[in-house]
């Protein structure tokens, strides 16, 4: 795959054409030790022929922060970065804070360091939670950004004092300019979105997902915002979404006509993708912070089953409150151009008439979510 870095307005590499080379996963994996050395540079050097300019490299939390709250093990990922850089490339870093397996390309397990998961063992409420209680430890639930409940750490201090310490240690290739795009990971692979469709829980395309609000974080955030605004019966999530293969039709909520488009259920929708906003600026201002000079960037999902119905359900379930009546996506339009990040929008370059192919019934139009979106403008 493919892409261009994209200049924002700051004094870093524009047009690179990179290629994210999916096989790097295994690269730093035992221990944080280069498996392969001489068989990556070979494989490097292929590239360097054919005028790639740069390579995109998760730094995975899993590995490097694996066994004890603030031991960093960054000694693959150094080795792994001189033989970039002595080949004359550049790099675009992922700071990828998710687990790696359980989803649809992947073929490695990475999973979150160690002592979180023994912290996720006695309290699961720090994953995200769907409505049958059960848990996916694919990231941590964004009702932890404020909560003191990993050692004494919140979620945004702990990704904060991990991109701070990877600056420290790799400060000679951010000098030199080896090091041309930071990319932060803030939710499931990647994207600034809601768990909304695991297959690791039976989700298949095009089903439109669950909402992912039911840890006891996010459930008592809900249940306040619906005191506030003097509705404490509002504080629960809809009891009549569907399940994660459903189709809208089938469901009370998404349906035409249906409780998506209630006083509740606007309240609803909008609480649950402000929470999706309000982590995307956290995470986005300290990675500013941390990465003062350095091109930013995000990863957003394309969400497109379902575009052509009102309710464009997969996309509520995700997180962007996107209804056919209503821009889902200018508020994360401007939190983006707020901090100044370049974005990385994953169906770009999908074709409306190949998914009719497959599923005519899906009901999909990733042109259509391309066309509507003001991101590509404004960020």
């Amino acid at each position: 795959m493919t892409r261009r870095l994209q200049n924002r307005g700051r004094d870093h590499y524009s047009g690179i054409l990179l290629a994210h080379l999916m096989f790097l996963y295994m690269l730093c994996y035992r221990n944080c030790e280069l498996v392969d050395p001489e068989g990556l540079t070979n494989q490097l050097r292929i590239l360097k022929s054919v005028n790639v300019d740069g390579v995109m490299i998760d730094c995975w939390w899993g590995i490097v922060e694996a066994h004890a709250p603030q031991t960093y093990n960054w000694s693959g990922y150094r080795r792994l970065f001189q033989i970039v850089r002595d080949l004359g490339l550049k790099l675009q870093v992922v700071m990828s804070f998710h687990e790696c397996g359980g989803n649809v390309g992947d073929d490695v397990n990475i999973p979150l360091p160690q002592w979180v998961r023994e912290i996720g063992d006695s309290n699961p409420d720090i994953y995200f939670t769907d409505r049958e209680g059960r848990r996916n430890t694919e990231c941590l639930t964004w009702g932890i950004d404020k909560e003191r409940v990993l050692r004494g750490r919140t979620a945004v201090e702990v990704y904060f004092d991990y991109m701070r310490n990877f600056r420290v240690e790799f400060d000679d290739f951010f000098v030199s300019g080896v090091i041309a795009e930071i990319e932060v990971g803030m939710g499931p692979c990647g994207e600034l979105r809601y768990p909304s469709y695991p297959v690791k829980h039976g989700w298949k395309y095009p089903g439109i997902g669950e909402f992912q609000c039911y840890d006891k974080y996010l459930m008592k955030r809900l249940k306040k915002a619906a005191e506030i605004r003097g509705h404490t019966f509002w504080g629960r999530a809809p009891y009549n979404s569907g399940s994660y293969n459903s189709a809208p039709h089938e469901t009370g909520f998404f349906r035409d006509g249906g409780d998506y488009d209630s006083y509740y259920g606007r309240f609803f929708l909008n609480w649950y993708s402000q929470i999706l906003v309000d982590h995307g600026d956290r995470v986005l201002a300290l990675a500013n912070l941390a990465f003062e000079g350095t091109c930013i960037a995000a990863k957003l999902s394309g969400i497109y089953w379902w575009y052509k119905t009102a309710s464009h359900a997969a996309e509520l379930t995700s997180g962007f409150y996107n209804p056919a009546h209503r821009d889902g996506y200018a508020l994360i339009a401007a939190m983006l151009k707020k901090h100044g990040v370049a974005l990385n929008f994953t169906c770009v370059e999908l074709r409306t008439l190949n998914q009719h192919e497959g599923f005519p019934e899906a009901m999909a139009d990733p042109e259509g979510l391309v066309w509507q979106t003001p991101i590509f403008g404004q960020v």
